[in-house]
């Protein structure tokens, strides 16, 4: 375990709740958990620049090894020195194996004890990823933090098949710390690698994938295979049950999730890393996220509507445009509004988790958390 990577800073001593705060430091940046990392799949969070996310103070965003392996490529990113450098970020980058997206493309894989085959969605070409690839795609790419290869599978899956899977998964990933240890760091900064524990809504085959994952020495674990249709209360057990399982002494990483709600309930339950697509998919769509729940900024109520649109939290966004002339700028379909939603919304989330740091310090996280949702749930559109 390297020890430098990440120490935990404060258990909560409120009763019932196993929230706490930690650092995390890599060659990029340190920041505190529980984070938010906004998702830039491509090397650019959508409608974002890199400036924005310095004046949120983010200090780690996620990128996808599967996107960047087919475009830019490798060689581009190698001739940049590293994806650090060819996006202009130096704070520190996490980026997803890409086991997600190839589940989703389920008409176009085909997995084997090698790996997974799949075909392009841009293209159609034949591509192969093997654990070694993955780790070696990582190195080119230059995350500080890297993932390995494993099986997502959909909700609901049959029992057995799951078992089976959790078994692929890991000697996946044996093979991924294996070659991950035999490789080098490039650019000059230090990779970690994380594990990935499978098994779906089972709780004995959650059990059995975090305990083969123990055997390895990896920096941090990770729960992946949630958030794919499930219940959110099932989502919530499954999560309970797994941070109970995995080591103290290393970060625990939700994949994928999710929303204020999402984050808040899992921060109870242990969790001390996110990351999801939704508050820029839903800006984009032209859903805010505000202190008194989510607004849809194209609703006809909002045409004459002259107010901010979060008084309790004041973005650049909800200090400087009224919910009026947001909407105007989304029926007119121009991009500003894209540009103001993704601002806030991104910004919602990295200030929600500066205020449950804040909070699980004090010991008041249970009391933050039921008044900020008594506010969220209460209003907004639904």
């Amino acid at each position: 375990m390297n020890n430098d990577f990440f120490k935990v800073l404060y258990n909560s001593s409120e009763a019932g709740v196993k929230c706490r705060t930690g650092l995390i430091k890599t060659a990029g940046s340190e920041f505190e958990t529980p984070v938010f990392m906004p998702v830039g799949t491509l090397g650019n969070v959508k409608a974002l620049e890199q400036r924005e996310l310095l004046e949120f103070d983010t200090g780690i965003i996620l990128a996808n090894t599967y996107h960047l392996f087919l475009r830019p490529g490798t060689e581009v990113l190698e001739n940049a020195g590293g994806l650090h450098k060819f996006m202009n970020w130096d704070r520190s980058l996490l980026t997803d194996s890409g086991g997600f997206q190839v589940f989703s493309l389920a008409k176009l894989r085909k997995i084997s004890e090698e790996g997974v085959e799949f075909s392009s969605h841009l293209n159609g070409d034949k591509c192969f990823f093997t654990p070694d690839k993955v780790i070696d795609i990582q190195r080119s790419i230059g995350s500080d933090i890297m993932m390995p290869l494993d099986e997502c599978l959909p909700y609901p899956c049959d029992y057995e098949r799951v078992k089976k899977s959790i078994g692929l998964t890991f000697r996946w990933e044996k093979k991924c710390f294996e070659h991950f240890s035999v490789t080098e760091s490039r650019y000059g900064r230090k990779q970690f690698l994380f594990s990935i524990n499978q098994g779906s809504t089972f709780r004995d085959l959650r059990k059995e994938s975090i305990e083969m994952l123990s055997e390895i020495d990896f920096d941090g674990n990770a729960i992946g295979g949630l958030a794919v249709g499930e219940e959110n209360s099932i989502m919530y057990d499954t999560a309970d049950h797994c941070t109970e399982l995995m080591s103290k002494d290393k970060p625990r990483y939700l994949m994928g999730v999710g929303t204020p709600v999402d984050l808040l309930e899992c921060v109870e339950r242990g969790v001390d890393m996110f990351d999801c697509v939704m508050p820029t998919r839903n800006a984009r769509h032209g859903r805010l996220f505000t202190t008194n729940g989510e607004i849809n900024l194209k609703s006809a109520r909002l045409k004459f509507d002259n107010n901010s649109p979060d008084e309790g939290f004041l973005s650049y966004t909800s200090k400087n445009f009224s919910l009026a002339y947001l909407r105007h700028l989304f029926i007119s379909n121009e991009m500003l509004g894209f540009q103001l939603a993704t601002i806030h919304n991104v910004g919602f989330y990295i200030n929600l988790m500066k205020n449950i740091r804040e909070a699980i310090r004090n010991d008041s996280f249970k009391s933050f958390k039921k008044d900020f949702l008594e506010k969220y749930l209460r209003n907004g559109d639904k």
